[in-house]
């Protein structure tokens, strides 16, 4: 990945070294990367796709939800044994209250968690990957016949599942979250009762990931073959925005860089860099049109979230019956993967946790000076409250590009720069001692 770097001194502009230059990528990150196997992917998702049917309401421990549930739990556990102690897992039990819809009454939920323990006994950070391990029928209501969800989201449960293998016997100075969740085709059950959780006891989420559909490279209808890209969908306008943030997001002309959408940005950057000849197209809305997933329950709770998806949906092979019909195979049928692809989407997703949980704290107090009017850029900040850092980039965009063209790096902390706030929007973000970045922060107006 390309960028242009400049040279930086006292925080300002005193020598342009004006040159192309290729990022490098981490070793020990760049390794983990290669690591993520197609063929093991496979046979997460074969073996999901075996039960009879992983329905939220399946309560059958033979060969339904249960019963997968405890698959994945053995998988965890298996992982945790490379971790030094620092991985343990368990399946989260718990009640969804009955809703007269897809909850007819009060049922039995669980989720299935890994947590890698962070090494930094002062960094409180939790980065959670996630994905749903239910699947569904047409009627979402069928919780006996076959079921398979095999893409949908037993790919999504596969990545999350194979990412705890290869990041086990590594460590984070933060803490990671690998989170199969259960309900989500009933309504946002399993995540909804984390997001809740989270929120009432005060966890320091930095960021959610959360996959749903990566596994196919084929569309539908319009018999599109895309294996070389896909989508990150981010909010806009931050669903839990209070009345404070909304005035400010307004006066600054902020609309396009909400944290979410700082992610999304993130794990294009991070994704490229990583996975080579592969295109992250960054998508303006929260979901899929007039669609969810259980990133929504973070983000309602104002934790940053944003979803990962294929770029094209097959729908004959989602939310179907198993069955063949005028000579076409419907159903969620592991055949209609591409497992290459996603071993792609998967490798974007560890080259952006594993950056994040080794990254510094984001900066503090973040600042651009309004306090008299100049055809220069003042921004100021204060150092993150966790980790070491060796110094910081300032990033910078025109208004009409979706994402960062510039990064100035400095070791203070501030940094004048010879462009017009009226042209452009900045951000900034920590750079650790290992070369991690952190997420970037959009800076609000120093006026006084």
């Amino acid at each position: 990945m390309r960028k242009i770097l400049f040279t930086l001194s006292l925080g300002l502009l005193s020598q342009w070294t004006f040159s192309q230059t290729i990022i490098n990528r981490n070793p020990e990150i760049d390794a983990m990367v290669k690591e993520v196997s197609s063929d093991s992917l496979e046979s997460y998702v074969r073996k999901l796709a075996s039960y009879n049917s992983r329905h939220t309401l399946s309560t059958d421990t033979q060969n339904g939800m249960p019963a997968a549930q405890d698959w994945v739990l053995s998988k965890f556990n298996h992982f945790a044994e490379s971790s030094n102690g620092r991985m343990t897992a368990e399946i989260e039990k718990f009640t969804i209250p009955g809703d007269g819809r897809r909850i007819e009454q009060d049922s039995p939920g669980a989720n299935v968690v890994a947590t890698l323990k962070g090494t930094d006994p002062n960094d409180d950070r939790i980065f959670i990957l996630s994905a749903h391990m239910d699947s569904r029928n047409k009627n979402v209501m069928d919780a006996d016949n076959f079921a398979p969800g095999a893409n949908d989201d037993g790919s999504g449960t596969a990545a999350v599942i194979e990412l705890a293998r290869v990041m086990a016997s590594h460590s984070f100075p933060a803490t990671i979250k690998f989170v199969a969740f259960t309900g989500e085709e009933q309504g946002l059950k399993g995540a909804t009762y984390m997001a809740d959780k989270a929120k009432e006891e005060g966890w320091n989420i930095a960021a959610v990931l959360n996959n749903d559909i990566i596994g196919n490279s084929e569309s539908s209808g319009t018999l599109l073959k895309d294996n070389l890209k896909m989508r990150v969908f981010s909010e806009t306008i931050p669903v839990a925005e209070t009345e404070e943030e909304a005035r400010v997001r307004r006066y600054t002309g902020a609309d396009n860089d909400s944290k979410s959408r700082q992610l999304a940005r993130y794990i294009k950057e991070l994704g490229e860099r990583y996975v080579d000849q592969f295109e992250i197209k960054l998508i303006y809305r929260p979901d899929r049109f007039l669609r969810g997933g259980d990133q929504t329950s973070f983000a309602r709770n104002g934790f940053t979230a944003v979803r990962l998806s294929e770029m094209n949906e097959n729908f004959p092979h989602q939310h179907e019956n198993v069955r063949v019909e005028d000579g076409v195979q419907y159903g969620d049928l592991p055949e209609f993967m591409d497992f290459e692809y996603l071993r792609k989407v998967s490798g974007i997703n560890l080259a952006s946790l594993a950056t994040l949980a080794h990254s510094a704290g984001q900066p503090e107090n973040v600042k651009i000076d309004v306090r008299g009017l100049s055809n220069h850029s003042i921004l100021l900040w204060e150092a993150p409250k966790v980790g070491k850092v060796k110094g910081y980039y300032v990033l910078m965009r025109e208004t009409s590009s979706p994402v960062w063209e510039k990064k100035f790096f400095t070791t203070d902390t501030n940094l004048t720069l010879p462009y017009s706030k009226d042209n452009y929007f900045f951000s900034v973000q920590s750079v650790s001692e290992n070369g991690s970045e952190s997420l970037s922060v959009f800076p609000t107006p120093l006026s006084r």
